[in-house]
């Protein structure tokens, strides 16, 4: 009798132990396989971008799904010099990610470089939004309105206007590298520029680059990934 008792005590123990664990832990999910604090995240697409960087929707709009309640989502295309706003800031992160589109892989698409749009971005935050803000930008990082002059990667107009706005409306930027149709699916010198001024763009709002050599084309899962983690981190040293 008391054997049975105890083994019914211990039983229903285990299960109450277990009821309280965080979804996390039954989930069997990894330390950072979720952003922990809410975002206004604007997520920032160049047209132009190879084919490749279509099949990488679903990771996406897995990343936008995920994000904590209380988080926005605005989704834009960068495409022909212009800022083609998909879906303005919204709660409604299911919208957000069904918002997302297969870029056209075009140079009919091709920006004269990105940083323009990303300025019109910037503009997008409101004063009034609460929490965290954000840019992803996936690009290819090229800036070439002013001529091909690999001396000045990281250091042309546009770019440093777009830190400045960043700067001014507190928000940090993360940049994925992916190469276009254009130059930097061909020229290594051009990439290496590209990954440059994405580099100084990132590390002067303080975001963070993600990038992985300067030829061929490397998923996102492992950039959502670092990704999470350093906004988890950023988020700890600030609380």
């Amino acid at each position: 009798m008391f054997y049975r008792k105890a083994v019914s005590f211990l039983t229903v123990l285990a299960i109450t132990v277990f009821a309280a664990l965080p979804l996390a832990a039954k989930s069997g999910d990894k330390p950072n396989s979720r952003v922990i604090a809410p975002l206004n995240l604007a997520i920032l697409i160049q047209d132009d971008l190879t084919s490749q960087v279509g099949n990488e929707l679903g990771v996406t709009k897995d990343f936008i799904r995920a994000l904590p309640a209380g988080s926005r989502v605005m989704v834009g295309y960068i495409t022909s010099g212009t800022l083609q706003v998909r879906q303005p800031f919204t709660g409604d992160l299911d919208q957000a990610a069904r918002s997302l589109r297969i870029p056209a892989a075009s140079t009919s698409r091709s920006p004269y470089n990105p940083y323009v749009e990303v300025i019109e971005a910037l503009k997008k935050f409101d004063s009034n939004l609460k929490g965290v803000n954000a840019v992803l930008l996936i690009s290819d990082g090229l800036d070439v309105s002013r001529g091909f002059d690999s001396t000045s990667a990281g250091r042309t107009l546009d770019l440093e206007r777009s830190i400045r706005e960043a700067n001014k409306r507190n928000v940090a930027i993360y940049t994925f590298y992916a190469p276009s149709v254009g130059l930097t699916s061909h020229s290594h010198l051009a990439a290496s520029y590209g990954q440059s001024s994405l580099n100084r763009l990132a590390n002067d709002t303080g975001g963070k680059a993600f990038f992985q050599g300067t030829t061929g084309f490397v998923t996102f899962d492992s950039y959502f990934q670092r990704l999470r983690q350093t906004l988890n981190e950023q988020y700890a040293r600030a609380s």
